[in-house]
Order: C-alpha cells, then sequence, then structure tokens
C-alpha cells in the first residue's frame, strides 16, 4: 500500500441526475419502450422522477465537505433548476457534464436511461481528480466529513459487509431470484474472480480514476457490455461494485464496518418517526440517503425538504 495522506490529494464529486418530468427527456426515451404503458408507472418512473432534491445533495457537500475541488453533475442535456435561478459564486465550482462527454466514442449507445452505463463512463469525465466520490442523487452529507473519512494512505474505504452469493444460501435456492442492488454486486465480484461479495450500502463511494482506466483499458469488451443497454438488465454489473472488489483483489484499499448512514427507502411510518429519526438519530451519523422521496406523501415530503434545507443551508 502507498503512504501517500489523503489530506494532500484533491477530491472531486460526481452525481448523476436526470429530471425525468421533462417533457423532452419523455419523448426521447418512448421511442425505446417496447411497452410504452411504461412511461406513466409510478414504479418505473420513479429511477427518473425527482423533488429537486440534488440541490440539497451539492449544498451538503459545499457545507460538509469543502475541501471537494469540483463538483460533476452527469446529465443528458439538462441543468437543475437552481443552477439556473443561481446569480451569484456559491455554485462557481459545480459543472454540468453532458452524457456525449463521457460517452465520446460510444455515442451510438445514446440516449441511455439506464444509470449503470453511465457509472461504468464516470471516469472518462475530463480533468476528473484520481480521488473522486461518485455520489447519487438522494444521497446527502449531515454532518462535517473530512477527507480521510473516504480515503486513507490514497487508498479508499469501503463500507459494507461480505456476504454469499445467492446461489449458495440454501433457502434462497427455492426463491425467485430477486434482480436488484444485491445481484448486481454480486455480477461485478464474480467479473473479479470472487466467489462471495463485498455488499456496500447507500453511502457515498470512495473511487479512484486509475482502478477504472487500468481495468477497461485491458477489457474493453466488459465496458461495452455494460454501456449498450439502454434500460437495465440482470447481466450488468455496478461499476462501483467492480471498483470495490478490483481494490480488495489488489489490496488497494481499507474496510470500515460503521456505515455512518442513516438510510429510508420508503416513507409509510407516522411522520413523529422520521422527526425522531432526523432530530435524534442522525447525530453522529454522516450519510442520509432517501431512496424514492419522489413516492413520499406530501406531508412527509414537506417536512424532510424543510429539514434538508436547514441542515445543508
Amino acid at each position: 500500500m502507498t503512504n501517500n495522506n489523503a489530506d494532500q490529494h484533491t477530491i472531486d464529486a460526481v452525481i448523476l441526475w436526470v429530471d425525468g418530468e421533462d417533457e423532452n427527456h419523455k419523448a426521447k426515451m418512448l421511442p425505446y419502450l417496447e411497452d410504452k404503458t411504461k412511461i406513466s408507472s409510478e414504479k418505473f418512473r420513479t429511477r427518473f422522477d425527482q423533488v429537486n432534491e440534488i440541490k440539497f445533495t451539492i449544498n451538503s457537500i459545499l457545507k460538509y465537505a469543502p475541501y471537494i475541488r469540483n463538483i460533476y453533475i452527469i446529465t443528458d442535456n439538462q441543468t437543475p433548476e437552481f443552477l439556473q435561478n443561481s446569480s451569484d459564486d456559491t455554485y462557481k465550482n459545480v459543472s454540468i457534464v453532458d452524457h456525449k462527454v463521457v460517452f465520446k466514442g460510444y455515442e451510438e449507445y445514446l440516449p441511455t436511461f439506464n444509470c449503470r452505463p453511465i457509472e461504468t463512463c464516470l471516469f472518462r469525465i475530463p480533468d476528473l481528480a484520481e480521488h473522486f466520490i461518485y455520489f447519487n442523487d438522494d444521497f446527502f452529507l449531515i454532518n462535517d466529513t473530512k477527507p480521510n473519512d473516504f480515503f486513507k494512505n490514497g487508498l479508499p474505504i469501503l463500507r459494507g459487509k461480505w456476504l454469499k452469493f445467492d446461489k449458495d444460501i440454501f433457502y434462497k435456492k427455492f426463491k425467485k431470484p430477486r434482480v436488484g442492488h444485491k445481484s448486481i454486486q454480486q455480477n461485478a465480484a464474480r467479473l473479479a474472480g470472487f466467489d462471495k461479495y463485498y455488499n456496500f450500502k447507500h453511502t457515498p463511494h470512495p473511487l479512484r480514476k486509475s482502478t477504472f482506466e487500468n481495468y477497461f483499458n485491458d477489457n474493453e469488451d466488459v465496458l461495452l457490455e455494460n454501456i449498450k443497454h439502454r434500460f437495465r438488465k440482470t447481466s450488468q454489473f455496478t461499476p462501483q461494485g467492480l471498483a470495490n472488489h478490483l481494490e480488495i483483489k489488489n489490496k488497494t484499499c481499507y474496510f470500515d464496518s460503521d456505515l455512518k448512514l442513516m438510510y429510508f427507502r420508503s416513507y409509510k411510518k407516522p411522520l413523529i418517526w422520521y422527526k425522531f429519526k432526523l432530530n435524534v438519530k442522525s447525530k453522529g451519523k454522516l450519510f442520509l440517503g432517501l431512496q424514492s422521496l419522489d413516492r413520499s406523501p406530501s406531508h412527509i415530503l414537506e417536512y424532510i425538504l424543510n429539514w434538508l434545507e436547514k441542515r445543508t443551508s
């Protein structure tokens, strides 16, 4: 392992974002949908719809990770409204990177409506720092962080735990396979030569550009197979998971079992439960994940967005 001090490394942040309610985006997607009714399905739409939470993702980085050099937002010819309306220097280090930039040379696979091809091409952002942190637009920092919360001695800190593949768990052999976050991590682990997988959760992901460059320079066929699907496919892998397993294989990472995470994936509990979690249980946590916030009841959504506004301002 190297002996570089993480505090001396330049660190960037990268976020994927789409405004799925944009009529131009819907029109672009429609010709590629076999089932045209999906365009109005809530279950399908939640991958694309948003409630402007990216504003709080950005603000949380600016407030709680001021050492971040540049924040790159990867989009398909879109710009978040709050950036359009900004007239001061608050967001001077925030840049929009179009899909065409990271897919340069692979434009035949655009447009894409699948996060996995875009994540596969993250490392192709021009002038991206060697050390970068990948955020989904539903990830938020909620307390002060330091560079060594993400990188130690120049190497990424992985948060998660080892799990068996589903095929090796007795009771799961009799269940219909579930396709989701865990299954694409298992695909990534197999690709890296593992017979179990390091399961990571919905926290920001510290990554190294060279890990992607070195692997995909030698395995362009793997890159092409992962970026050619316009919608999610079960055979795909999560690029973050591949990077993590390559770092583990090369002994170029550190582990931290403390996720420092608060994570909501549904919004069916009483409002008082969310108030308690956000105002009491958030102490000592660094990260907040809010999956499918667009599906939250209006009174809970209003409270959470107001809480984020205050927390990140």
